[in-house]
């Protein structure tokens, strides 16, 4: 099979004649360059960037077109006595900003403001949001978008090996894998250019099995698809582990040398022979022993989960259970073998790493460890009792908004919650609540039309910082133009709030650089650390990974070699049993809603759905549906389904495709309004991870009323 064509590589000019920098979107931060100003900036092929070599998706060639585009926000916005947003100077829009946060905090406590971040913020800036909202606000109360993209992988891997990186090996020992398992994941379509690895392994000689509801594009690539029911990952993978263990496919000295726990799963997955698997999750009975063989006789391995598997209310033991059969086959530390998650976000991977998450401080301290606070008191300057305690992750943030909960006031930067939340009318009513709603970006977004205050910020390629991939590598990403007039930077919006709510002193910094400096001084000790790292190295050796304690450290490609970071060392097995999604399919509800990304649209839209040669390669929402569940419904291929939940209605064009469970209706969550996929979606979470269950849920399929009537 040929590569997409959105990953054909254009001819590269070299940083003489442009500037070196990564694309804003996904967590593979291809490398590119930029050429040209204004409407006339180009996006030009970096074959010198060692993940990408080239190649982009594209979203990647067309990212320049936002820069320029028509509905760049160009003056904070306030919103006047008749409800409108109008436009008003800095000085004024942060004087009133600071003067709103602190009547709040005066009439309802501390933690009755709270912030809301975002996976696609620079490293520095999701530090400087994280000391923002603790030391220049000393609310709990912080977290980031990041919670509903990769908190059950984070949770799980930190339970079983005691750190979290999303991919602890470099991308270049893919095609080294003789045999890789890829769980919930399009990768095809959400990073094309990650497919030139898993070409290179099938020019190997190596196999691709793809476990998904959809016969995705990546399906396609795989030797064997499994096309298990949306909530059976455990049922799955508990059998998968129970053939390995029945036919003695198992590392048993590995097991015995460097992991713990190993018994109690060998009890819970005896009770997932094959045929009872084929029952639980549809996939045939032949297919788990096949998948299972496949991963049991290759001498390397590597088990991949994405956010299929992740985003339910059992995510954390659905990636637990992926785990366990890395372990059990003895690849976690192996050379070219491993567990690891994809990152979704452009920087999924640093953004929880540096404080934006409720629980954390940076270098992924807990925010409850005595030994990190007084670390983190001492680096700002601080008293330690200053500092607050845990908050409340997302989705308890988002219920806990407006009169009737905690939070009377929400600051946000770089995310759009109506869009990207579950339950999503809940949220824009909760929103709708609050006494002050801040939002800090770029377009008018559908979030951002809801503020009481709108500050417009610069966009990628007008900043300088720095973002970590999904292999843990810390780049550099360089501002090539200034922002527009009008326009500032993320960092200057919090040092600039920070002053005015009396923070001056601790929110002093001449330059991104500065901010850097701090973080990595922040980071020494802690698990994720990047004390040796300085831009001028990252300049010169194009990433570093972490952790990379000291300047003549190498940094850290591949983890788990010789141990792992728990007390003994060892790897933790954890039984894990099959559990039912919160909300099952009924009569009223038959079919089962799962929601996913296509290739010409990125997350909530907000950048994407402006791009005109994007929006001619997906101008719409399509839900897919089996002929089967499509006949029985009464609709038609082309035509409107309007998709219902106990939650809300939403209406789509239709595609009717075999390439989906009779079960099942897929729509992709990039459109806001009618179009909404998270209008849909139910809110219930993972109890460890908190993580929404965004992959599953009840719905009913029906012609869209203006249909119905003909």
């Amino acid at each position: 099979m040929t590569a997409p064509q959105s990953m054909e590589s254009l001819p590269t000019i070299g940083p003489t004649d442009s500037v070196a920098t990564h694309c804003p979107y996904c967590a593979l931060q291809c490398g590119m360059y930029l050429a040209g100003r204004g409407a006339a900036t180009r996006v030009l092929a970096n074959a010198e960037f060692p993940v990408n070599a080239g190649g982009l998706c594209v979203k990647g060639w067309s990212a320049a077109a936002t820069l320029t585009h028509a509905d760049r926000l160009r003056s904070p916005l306030v919103r006047d006595g008749h409800g409108a947003l109008v436009p008003a100077t800095w000085d004024a829009a942060l004087e009133h900003t600071a003067r709103r946060l602190e009547d709040v905090q005066r009439q309802h406590g501390r933690d009755a403001v709270g912030v809301f971040g975002g996976g696609s913020l620079t490293n520095e800036k999701a530090y400087l949001l994280g000391k923002f909202a603790r030391v220049a606000l000393g609310t709990a109360n912080i977290d980031y978008n990041g919670r509903f993209c990769m908190s059950s992988a984070a949770a799980a891997a930190s339970k079983a090996f005691g750190l979290d990186r999303g991919l602890p090996f470099p991308l270049e020992d893919l095609p080294r894998a003789k045999t890789i398992l890829l769980a919930g994941g399009n990768v095809a379509e959400t990073m094309p250019p990650i497919m030139r690895y898993f070409e290179a392994q099938q020019v190997e000689g190596g196999t691709l099995i793809v476990a998904d509801p959809r016969r995705s594009a990546t399906a396609q690539w795989a030797r064997l698809h499994l096309p298990l029911k949306p909530s059976s990952d455990t049922a799955l993978a508990n059998g998968l582990l129970h053939v390995l263990i029945r036919d003695r496919l198992i590392a048993d000295d590995y097991i015995a040398a460097r992991t713990h726990g190993f018994d109690d799963v060998r009890r819970t997955v005896a009770a997932y022979w094959p045929e009872r698997v084929e029952r639980l999750t549809g996939v045939r009975e032949a297919d788990v022993v096949e998948a299972a063989h496949l991963l049991g006789r290759a001498p390397s391995v590597m088990i991949l989960t994405a956010r299929g598997p992740e985003q339910q209310s059992q995510g954390v033991n659905n990636t637990l259970a992926y785990i366990n059969l890395a372990l059990a086959l003895g690849a976690v530390g192996k050379p070219f073998s491993g567990y690891g998650s994809l990152t979704g976000q452009g920087n999924g991977q640093g953004g929880r790493e540096h404080g934006q998450k409720a629980d954390q401080l940076p270098g992924y301290r807990r925010i409850d460890d005595p030994v990190a606070r007084r670390h983190m008191a001492d680096v700002w300057d601080v008293p330690e009792a200053a500092i607050p305690g845990p908050g409340k992750p997302a989705p308890e943030l988002l219920e806990d908004l407006g009169p009737d909960g905690g939070v009377r006031a929400l600051f946000v930067m770089g995310s759009n919650i109506v869009v990207s939340a579950p339950d999503a009318l809940r949220v824009e009513r909760r929103l709708k609540a609050l006494d002050l709603l801040v939002v800090v970006d770029f377009f008018l977004s559908e979030t951002a039309q809801l503020a009481d205050v709108v500050l417009p910020s610069a966009q990628w390629a007008e900043e300088d910082g720095t973002m970590t991939n999904l292999e843990g590598r810390v780049i550099r990403r360089r501002r090539v133009f200034d922002p527009p007039d009008g326009v500032r930077t993320d960092l200057d919006v919090l040092t600039g709030l920070a002053a005015r709510l009396g923070r001056r002193r601790q929110f002093t910094y001449h330059s991104s650089r500065d901010v850097f400096e701090e973080l990595c001084r922040a980071t020494q000790g802690g698990p994720a650390d990047y004390s040796g790292l300085s831009y001028d190295r990252l300049d010169a050796e194009d990433g570093v990974h972490w952790p990379c304690p000291a300047a003549t450290h190498p940094g850290t490609p591949r983890l788990f070699t010789s141990r792992f970071p728990t007390p003994d060392g060892r790897a933790r097995f954890h039984a894990v049993a099959h559990q039912p999604p919160v909300e099952e399919c009924d009569e009223e509800y038959p079919l089962h809603l799962t929601t996913g990304r296509v290739m010409a649209q990125y997350q909530s839209g907000t950048q994407t759905r402006r791009i005109e040669a994007l929006q001619d390669l997906a101008p719409e929402a399509v839900a897919e549906m089996h002929p089967t569940a499509a006949h029985l419904a009464g609709l038609r291929d082309g035509g409107h389904v309007t998709l219902a939940t106990r939650r809300g209605t939403a209406t789509f064009r239709l595609k009717v495709t075999r390439s989906i469970r009779e079960d099942t209706v897929f729509v992709p969550f990039h459109w806001g309004g009618d179009q909404s996929a998270n209008r849909l979606t139910n809110g219930a979470v993972d109890p460890i991870s908190k993580m929404p269950e965004f992959k599953v849920c009840a719905v009913r399929a029906s012609r869209a009323p203006e249909e119905a009537a003909e």
